[in-house]
């Protein structure tokens, strides 16, 4: 195959027993059809009727490649869906999400208008289990240094990335894979190394439908300092010297989510070492008032 009969979008669709919600986002896909438009589904290991409702796409549509493996995370689905994708561009759309009319005909104009650009980030609706919606524009991510876009990422929270509306180089996604030892929070590593590959563009154009969900495995508190020191060498196992300074402040980031988990649990034990601990990594993190004030109460009230 020619590299211009390669299709320049695939659309990488990561299922786990989510075959009540699977139609809507592979006919969102499918509406949009096109002969540079890619789409692979990784079923990982469903016990539901996603299996089935797989092989019934995959007759009326002969493009659509479905892949089977055993249970192994949405990173695992995700690396595996890469690799078997073969368009320039991929897009990484969650089985609850949808894409909008005409997203990917409006990444198409984009990449070609952007060469250069390995990141597109668009708009996004996001929508809440109780009905309400909120329309949420991309952040404009203008070119600064390795250490900056770090800090405006990771440290700042000034940069959002969310899967679904947002396409980037493959060859760039391949050289750092999702991190298949992490569940929750893979995307992270992954969207930082992203930042510093290439150049990053923004659309206000809405791309996608996000539809939002209590993640159980944010509230899982099993082994959760184990998990997140995993998390810290993941993010940092990759980024530049100029980087490596960052890492004691995001430490004491991830410390101070896991004060407020426990807090929000009643475990006041953990609260006060994991708070005692994000202030000895670095305390300007854990000065923050939205952390103090909890911290004050905890420890003195």
């Amino acid at each position: 195959m020619t590299e211009a009969e390669r299709p320049l979008i695939s659309v990488i669709v990561p299922a786990y027993n989510y075959a009540h919600l699977l139609p809507r986002a592979l006919e969102s896909v499918l509406a949009e059809r096109a002969s540079w438009v890619e789409l692979i589904v990784v079923n990982d290991g469903s016990t539901d009727e996603t299996a089935r409702l797989l092989a019934g796409y995959a007759a009326l549509h002969p493009t659509l490649l479905v892949l089977d493996q055993a249970n192994a995370g949405a990173a695992a689905a995700r690396n595996r869906g890469l690799q078997q994708a073969r368009g320039r561009y991929a897009l990484l759309l969650d089985a609850d999400d949808e894409l909008q009319p005409g997203a990917l005909q409006t990444l198409r104009t984009m990449v070609a208008r952007h060469p250069e650009a390995g990141t597109v980030l668009g708009a996004q609706i996001s929508v809440y289990p109780d009905g309400r919606e909120r329309l949420r524009l991309p952040t404009t991510v203008r070119p600064a240094s390795p250490r900056q876009l770090c800090k405006r990422y990771l440290l700042q929270k000034r940069i959002a990335i969310s899967h679904g509306c947002s396409l980037f180089r493959r060859d760039l996604l391949l050289q750092r894979p999702y991190p298949e030892n992490l569940r929750g929070g893979e995307d992270i590593p992954v969207f930082v190394h992203m930042l510093l590959s290439a150049p990053v563009v923004t659309t206000n154009a809405v791309l996608a439908r996000i539809h939002k969900h209590r993640d159980s495995l944010r509230h899982d508190r099993h082994e959760e300092e184990e998990r997140a020191g995993t998390m810290i060498d993941e993010v940092f196992a990759g980024l530049p010297a100029e980087c490596q300074p960052l890492r004691r402040r995001y430490a004491s980031q991830r410390y101070l989510s896991l004060f407020r988990t426990a807090l929000q649990a009643g475990d006041r034990p953990a609260a006060r070492h994991f708070y005692g601990t994000a202030w000895h990594l670095d305390g300007r993190q854990a000065l923050r008032w939205s952390y103090l004030r909890k911290a004050i109460r905890l420890f003195f009230a």
